[in-house]
């Protein structure tokens, strides 16, 4: 089963998401910041990693930035999320970071699910 990591500094939205994919019989940790998921990551070893992209001290750009670099291109499976950046050249950016999805909130949860799916 992948292995699941979800980000974002709205502790409420990591545990909604968190309880969704354990639902569906993910491997899911969470944090809700994205220094203690990057002081982690090598160890939980992520197949997917969903980041929302404006948070404090370190952005979701910064940590796909890292990922990537610590990691590799080829996975985890990055998928960014975000409700303040909306526009087409958000998307485009994101994607310059080293995501591989990038979806706007709120998003439908099976949006989640189906881009996670393939790898089960």
């Amino acid at each position: 089963m992948p292995r699941i990591l979800v980000i974002d500094d709205d502790p409420d939205a990591v545990v909604t998401l968190l309880a969704l994919l354990r639902l569906e019989g993910f491997d899911a940790t969470g944090y809700a910041g994205a220094k203690q998921a990057l002081a982690t990551l090598q160890a939980i070893d992520p197949d997917v990693v969903v980041c929302d992209l404006s948070m404090p001290l370190i952005s979701g750009w910064d940590f796909a930035r890292a990922v990537r670099k610590i990691m590799g291109h080829q996975r985890p499976l990055l998928i960014g999320v975000s409700g303040q950046y909306k526009r087409p050249s958000d998307e485009f950016s994101a994607r310059a970071a080293g995501f591989d999805h990038y979806l706007t909130k709120p998003f439908d949860p099976n949006e989640i699910l189906a881009l996670i799916g393939p790898l089960r």
